[in-house]
């Protein structure tokens, strides 16, 4: 398939730039030992699993389903390969009734406080587990995105010191294998080693009878500029001082830049609207939608990148651009053209591959993206399209 046959609106995944990323990640585990997992809950394009497993040590779950995705789609092609994957999973609380089925997929569990750990560590622990607790170290590093902050006050994620008690020989420490953290949002290593700080300030008194450490997700590592040196420290840190195995579960680094999604113009409103920082803009009407195939533009909020584009008012024409929808706010952004936009005109939408087709939906019964491949060749195919089918098996009979 060529490029102008592409359905309208898609999600181009890149293989090359999938394993251009891959490869920062591998060279970071040969140097230091560390293990790094994919956090499909960033990415979880289970077509390229295979590739993924080539590379990574595994995945991690943030429940039942992607726990069995992996186990499905990368553990088993591995295991064909004569790979070994870990299939880790971290969840704020357990259902009775799927954590049978999770013993059956995972080796590493985690839990995110005493009484899960002490109600379901005891059977993971019988099953031949390894068994974690998630700690909050109640270190804040981020600034403007309070919602993906696991340290703001009030947090339910991660035991703080404080809810730890002072009793080391209850049944609890008898269970654990590791301790787990997970504070970061596309971050450099600067946060990390900070976070790490404060994880030893309040925890560090029950690291020599670990036998490993997770450092979560959040870490930009295949960003321009980021730090891998100083990320590197930090994990040695951890070898050398505890002598800890260290894992790491970056989900958007394993995708970061590595997709776009394709959509096409299907109105430029006449009606001009003065803005006194914009200049004069227009609004389009395009056929995706920020809340349904975007939703990280509402939620963080941000403006994703837009092949051709530039800043409002920086070129000729300005457009503020926006989905279908009957949401007043499903606004996409603001960007300008050299050249007028018209009907059926293909725009470009950048780093799209993550917390994307994950998190979209079908609101006013939008279609769904379809999901396309372009592999290390250069050529396209649509892994999967979606229909009226799919929207409406979601709302009704089997």
């Amino acid at each position: 398939m060529k490029w102008p046959d592409l359905p309208s609106p898609c999600y181009v995944v890149d293989e090359a730039l999938i394993e251009k990323n891959l490869k920062v990640l591998q060279g970071v585990m040969e140097r230091t030992g560390a293990r790094i997992l994919l956090a499909q809950k960033a990415f979880s394009m289970y077509e390229l699993y295979p590739l993924i497993g080539e590379y990574l040590c595994g995945a991690t779950a943030s429940g039942l389903y992607e726990a069995r995705l992996c186990a499905e789609e990368m553990a088993a092609v591995s295991a064909a390969g004569g790979r070994s994957c870990e299939n880790h999973v971290f969840s704020p609380a357990y259902r009775e009734e799927d954590f049978g089925e999770i013993l059956k997929y995972c080796d590493h569990i985690v839990f995110n406080s005493r009484a899960q750990a002490e109600k379901f560590g005891g059977r993971a622990k019988a099953a031949g587990k390894s068994v974690g607790l998630r700690i909050n170290p109640e270190c804040s590093t981020q600034e403007g995105h309070a919602i993906y902050d696991p340290c703001a006050p009030g947090s339910r994620l991660g035991v703080t010191r404080g809810n730890l008690g002072e009793e080391r020989e209850d049944g609890l420490w008898s269970l654990l294998d590791g301790l787990h953290f997970h504070t970061l949002c596309e971050q450099d290593s600067d946060a990390l080693e900070k976070t790490l700080d404060a994880v030893e300030e309040r925890f560090g008194e029950y690291l020599p009878g670990m036998k490993w450490i997770n450092f979560g997700g959040g870490h930009h590592i295949t960003r321009e500029g980021y730090d891998i040196p100083r990320l590197e420290r930090c994990i040695r840190r951890m070898q050398e001082k505890y002598g800890l195995t260290v894992y790491l579960e970056p989900g958007e680094a394993v995708a970061l830049n590595a997709g776009f999604l394709v959509t096409e113009v299907l109105e430029v409103q006449e009606s001009v609207w003065p803005e006194s920082e914009e200049g004069n803009v227009c609004n389009v009407i395009v056929d995706t939608s920020a809340a349904c195939h975007m939703p990280d533009v509402l939620e963080m909020p941000y403006r994703p990148p837009l092949q051709g584009s530039g800043q409002p008012g920086e070129k000729k024409l300005t457009y503020r651009l926006g989905g279908p929808t009957c949401l007043a706010g499903d606004v996409i952004g603001t960007y300008s053209f050299e050249e007028p936009l018209a009907e059926g005109d293909r725009l470009v939408f950048e780093d799209m591959a993550i917390y994307s087709m994950v998190k979209n939906n079908t609101f006013n019964g939008m279609p769904l993206p379809a999901l396309v491949l372009r592999n290390r060749d250069g050529e396209y195919r649509v892994v999967k399209r979606f229909g009226y089918e799919d929207f409406k098996g979601r709302l009704g009979r089997l």
